[in-house]
């Protein structure tokens, strides 16, 4: 009876503490809490100066932007960092609401993805060895080895040429391993986007030079799930029209593009 008694006496106060304890757990959950939406945003950080890691913060135009928009229409993000080639078969499992990394503005795409309105300009350029003179025009290419970036508007142009032209195709999970192709001469010349190319010669001192004009006209887009998620498209063509009058989206650029 005593036994009982003890156990029951040292159990009150082992109670009342937990009752403590929860509350405070459930007041310190609600205080974090902004009560704003948020919304997973797919990313490729392998893609400067669009999307890429810097001192372990993913940093970039497009993370600037999206940050900003959000901002703008009193919403948060999390940036999920993956393969390009994954970020419209995740947007598709449900695994995200939104989808970026320098993501071209395509019909094919259209069947699955609801764009924004376009926010950069873009085009496909043909790159080669810095010390490569033999490659003047995609013509050139013809019995040779050719690298692209899986499901780019690049690699999408490089196929549609490449049984035209006669050369082969061989494609990378990255920017960096391509362009490493190239500059190993395992590959003579590689596909890929204007502002990227042009910012990793500058940037890294790649060995690198690109081939005459721009071979296509290429807008970027910020993508939701095909009949999906209207609401959060509509927060981003606003947020994207408020910068652009306000003057930062124009600031956003200069950061990573301006001479």
């Amino acid at each position: 009876m005593k036994k009982n008694l003890l156990a029951g006496l040292l159990l009150v106060p082992a109670l009342l503490l937990a009752a403590c304890n929860d509350g405070e757990e459930t007041e310190k959950s609600s205080s974090t809490d902004s009560g704003k939406e948020v919304y997973t945003v797919g990313i490729d950080v392998t893609y400067p100066p669009f999307e890429f890691e810097k001192d372990g913060k993913y940093v970039g135009i497009d993370v600037e932007l999206i940050e900003a928009i959000a901002e703008d229409q009193g919403f948060e993000v999390e940036l999920k960092a993956m393969d390009f080639k994954g970020i419209i078969p995740a947007l598709q499992a449900g695994q995200l609401e939104v989808a970026m990394g320098g993501m071209s503005i395509t019909e094919e795409r259209k069947n699955v993805v609801d764009f924004s309105e376009p926010y950069f300009d873009a085009g496909v350029s043909l790159i080669v060895s810095n010390t490569n003179t033999d490659i003047q025009s995609v013509e050139d290419l013809k019995g040779k080895r050719v690298a692209v970036k899986k499901g780019t508007v690049g690699a999408n142009y490089a196929t549609s040429i490449a049984t035209e032209i006669g050369f082969e195709m061989v494609q990378f999970d990255d920017s960096p391993s391509m362009f490493l192709d190239v500059q190993n001469g395992n590959s003579v010349a590689l596909f890929e986007d204007y502002p990227v190319i042009s910012y990793a010669i500058a940037q890294q001192d790649l060995p690198l030079k690109i081939v005459g004009d721009r071979l296509n006209d290429d807008q970027y887009g910020i993508g939701v799930l095909k009949g999906k998620n209207q609401e959060i498209l509509e927060k981003i063509n606003e947020g994207l029209e408020n910068l652009k009058e306000s003057g930062e989206y124009q600031e956003i650029l200069d950061n990573y593009l301006a001479e």
